[in-house]
This record gives C-alpha cells, structure tokens and sequence, in this order.
C-alpha cells in the first residue's frame, strides 16, 4: 500500500469511493427516493403526530416511540428490503430471508 497516496473520498455525484456493486448501489438509492415525507405533520386524536411517506404509509408516533424514531426505522427497513431483494446469493446474511419471501 503506499501510503503517500491520499485516501479514497465519497463523491456524492459518482457514489462511495469503495467498490459497490452497481445493482445494490441502484436499490439503496431507489429506496431512499421512494419513502420520504411528504405533507405537513399531523396532530391527530390521543396526542399522535403522524405524517406520510411517498411510499403511502402513514407514520404516526406511538406509546414509545417518536415521529423521528419511525421515520428513521420505516427508512432503514426499506434501505434493508430493496438490499436484501438484490444481495447475491451466497453472501452471508445476519438475518436469514429468502428473496421470494420479502414484501413489496
């Protein structure tokens, strides 16, 4: 290695400097574009605030849980979902699914 050089920087217009596939590079930022909030922030009965996301779901805050908490789990788990329905087969996984097992 030589260590003269400078190290690899993310260019937001070309991607991460690290080798990603391309198909798992295209889902992740599919998955970004299609669930962000959109509207205006809710005040619905019981004291739930809620808002909507691109996708059509409603994202209400609960017993536990904030609005930024939800948005912030609805993302990743669509981040994960898009990911996992493109992985290669073969890559280990720390949860085990089948792509024909995944929800659309």
């Amino acid at each position: 290695m030589d260590h003269d050089s400078p190290a690899p920087v993310d260019d937001p217009l070309d991607g991460p400097a690290d080798p990603v596939s391309a198909t798992m590079h295209r889902a992740k930022a599919r998955a970004r574009a299609s669930h962000v909030t959109v509207g205006q922030v809710r005040h619905a009965a019981g004291g739930i605030v809620e808002i909507d996301c691109s996708c059509g779901m409603v994202l209400p805050t609960g017993p536990d849980w904030s609005l930024d908490e939800h948005i912030r789990l609805h993302r990743a788990e669509a981040r994960y979902l898009a990911l996992s329905r493109v992985a290669p087969a073969g890559m280990p996984r720390l949860v085990p699914v089948g792509a024909d097992r995944l929800p659309r």
